[in-house]
């Protein structure tokens, strides 16, 4: 990890304090904050194929179970879809976790005087998310498309475009949540598991949703990441219904701006309090 170098006196937001000749611009810190973030998961790679251990379980344990699509489609042109939108909602939102380890050794505090802009901490956290989203994408369609998939490379890429703009507004959220929680892990974990399976089980990434009773329902379209898990399995199965795909991106889009939105204000007032 590179050495940051604090300036005389800390800055507050994203205006630097007295004579800054030597400043960065904020794409460049931003990029400098996500390749350092980036750094753990390229020297240990093998942290990456960990995390795909519960998915892989998923998909052979719930996929043999499910019956094929009416019109002879394969079960798992249904379910994968989902698994990779669980899998990038599962990895984004456990990353606060790591940002909690961080305020708990000293290492955020010396982050916030150093003179990169606070708003460059949190977007190039943020944006970090995306690259083990797409690595874990990767291994699952690697993994199915010798079986009973169907590979549409041009659907998988635009969802993937898709599930990128979500993962940053997932990660967002979770930063957000491990300084609101201060470094107190245990309301970190609580918060995000409370919310986590019943955002998974309402977008019907598991089990369709159809015939759910009308308060599932309802809850179930107030749920952004439905419409992401629905536009998905379109995309992955190489169609490209107009409604279902801005659908979609609509409901990234609404994550990611929120997640950023509520990121940026927690990391502005992050050791003001």
């Amino acid at each position: 990890m590179s050495t940051l170098t604090p300036p005389a006196s800390p800055t507050t937001g994203d205006v630097p304090v007295g004579d800054a000749p030597s400043r960065t611009s904020w794409l460049a810190d931003t990029l400098n904050v996500a390749v350092r973030e980036l750094r753990p998961m390229l020297h240990e790679p093998a942290n990456v194929l960990f995390a795909m251990v519960q998915p892989l379980v998923f998909l052979g344990l719930f996929a043999p179970l499910l019956p094929d699509v009416p019109g002879g489609t394969s079960a798992l042109q249904w379910f994968v879809p989902g698994i990779v939108v669980m899998t990038a909602l599962m990895g984004a939102s456990m990353t606060g976790a790591n940002l909690s380890e961080e305020m708990l050794t000293g290492s955020h505090e010396r982050l916030l005087v150093s003179p990169l802009r606070r708003s460059s901490l949190m977007v190039g956290r943020a944006v970090k998310e995306v690259a083990p989203a797409l690595a874990q994408t990767a291994i699952i369609v690697a993994v199915v498309t010798p079986f009973s998939f169907d590979l549409h490379p041009l659907g998988v890429l635009t969802g993937v475009a898709m599930l990128a703009l979500f993962a940053v507004g997932i990660g967002s959220l979770s930063f957000a949540l491990a300084l609101v929680a201060g470094g107190e892990q245990w309301i970190f974990w609580t918060v995000q598991q409370t919310f986590l399976f019943p955002v998974l089980l309402l977008a019907g990434v598991l089990l369709p949703l159809e015939g759910a009773p009308t308060w599932l329902a309802v809850a179930a379209d107030l749920n952004p990441v439905t419409y992401v898990v629905d536009a998905e399995r379109a995309l992955f199965a190489g169609q490209f219904p107009a409604a279902d795909v801005l659908a979609g991106f609509a409901g990234a889009a609404a994550v990611a701006v929120l997640g950023l939105l509520v990121g940026l204000r927690a990391m502005r007032r992050s050791g003001t309090r």
